[in-house]
């Protein structure tokens, strides 16, 4: 096949793609409730010559091709955390949410690689299935977060997707330009963990008419970290952490009950479940051992994005014969999580990250945080490796 030299072609979009992000970033909103962001994605995409479908709140999808041929999916995720900006750019925004994880910026790649997409669609061998994802960040009280909610609304049908890849902006470690990815698990499995301790409130001073909850839960918490340190491999990348502990109002009472609310992190789907089950045993027995009860719940799972060796190995390829970036593979997976991993772990999958800067680059702020700064020279990059990722795909299929 002959070079598709898209990457001249995205820099010929710099302008409209940064204005798309900019936008998106002056406009964040959280979950499934993103009217502004939709209707904007919406009508850019239909300014493009698209017919986009809302197939669940706020998760557009559309296609691009012949539908009767191979079909690959593209991936941006489009919701916003619930923090104020503290970055100090001329777009900040101003409503006290903030797209900290660059999801911006994805939808803003997606929507330039779109136009190129679109721009070669009589050489299309196959289609592009192109998905603007809400909740990746799992800030709505469904149980659901957004890709799994689109994997049930049918996304991965009609047609039916072969493959799917999706790009994810990173900084600090991640240097301007460089291409990252893994053969097998790419980023971990994350399960939010709420962990009530019911006890018996009485007065401070005389403890023994009481069963106290503040004990179990530090008796709790501290056995816990065992699990990880005694009972996981050291070979084994698992992380547990409590981030809320919450029970009482003044100094001399007992409260009747604790809350802790923590995440659990693994890369091994045996290991998740194994820690699940631990968790639970572990929690309830001793504090029944304490005279109390405890409850555990495990809310918005989504386990490890898995990145299907063959699939990536062959993009890795495309990606550096078109002169669109060097690809580094990671040592290990990222402890981070993205839902992206139901896909993973339905159709043949590969996720990318893309270096924004590092620190010894001045982009020392990561991910999550309220001062991150992305640089947006690598968004014409970015949109070009998708737009690359998928028509080599299909053009390898014909």
């Amino acid at each position: 096949m002959n070079h598709l030299n898209l990457r001249s072609e995205a820099e010929a979009l710099r302008e409209d793609i940064v204005a798309d992000r900019r936008w998106l970033h002056e406009h964040p909103e959280l979950g499934f409730d993103l009217p502004e962001t939709t209707a904007y994605v919406a009508k850019r995409l239909r300014d493009m010559g698209y017919e986009p479908e809302e197939i669940v709140p706020s998760g557009l999808v559309a296609l691009v091709g012949d539908t009767s041929g191979p079909c690959f999916l593209l991936r941006a995720d489009m919701d916003a955390l619930p923090l104020k900006e503290e970055a100090d750019v001329p777009f900040a925004a101003t409503n006290g949410r903030m797209h900290a994880c660059g999801h911006d910026a994805h939808a803003a790649m997606l929507l330039g690689a779109a136009q190129m997409l679109k721009n070669h669609e009589a050489d299309l061998s196959g289609c592009v299935k192109l998905v603007f994802q809400p909740d990746e960040e799992g800030t709505a009280p469904d149980e659901t977060t957004g890709s799994g909610a689109m994997v049930a609304a049918g996304v991965l049908e009609n047609p039916a997707v072969g493959a799917a890849a999706a790009l994810h902006l990173m900084t600090v470690d991640y240097a301007r330009g460089r291409v990252y990815t893994r053969l097998g698990t790419a980023f971990s499995s994350v399960d939010d963990i709420d962990i009530q301790i019911i006890g018996k409130g009485c007065h401070g001073s005389q403890p023994q008419h009481g069963i106290d909850p503040i004990n179990i839960a530090a008796h709790v918490f501290l056995a816990l970290e065992n699990l990880v340190a005694r009972e996981t491999d050291p070979t084994e990348q698992c992380v547990l952490t409590f981030g809320s502990i919450h029970g009482g109002a003044a100094a001399n009472v007992i409260p009747d009950a604790v809350c802790m609310l923590g995440t659990l992190r693994t890369v091994s789907e045996s290991t998740r479940s194994r820690m699940k089950e631990r968790i639970s045993e572990l929690c309830e027995s001793m504090a029944e051992g304490f005279g109390g009860r405890a409850t555990v719940r495990f809310l918005r799972g989504v386990p490890s994005v898995c990145n299907d060796p063959a699939l990536t190995e062959e993009l890795i390829g495309y990606v550096e014969e078109e002169g669109v970036a060097e690809v580094s593979l990671l040592e290990k997976p990222i402890a981070g999580s993205d839902d992206m991993s139901v896909i993973s772990h339905e159709v043949p999958t590969c996720y990318f990250v893309l270096g924004s800067g590092s620190a010894e680059e001045g982009f020392a702020h990561p991910v999550h945080s309220p001062r991150i700064v992305f640089d947006e020279s690598v968004l014409s990059q970015g949109a070009a490796l998708a737009a690359t990722a998928a028509m080599r795909w299909l053009a390898a299929r014909t």
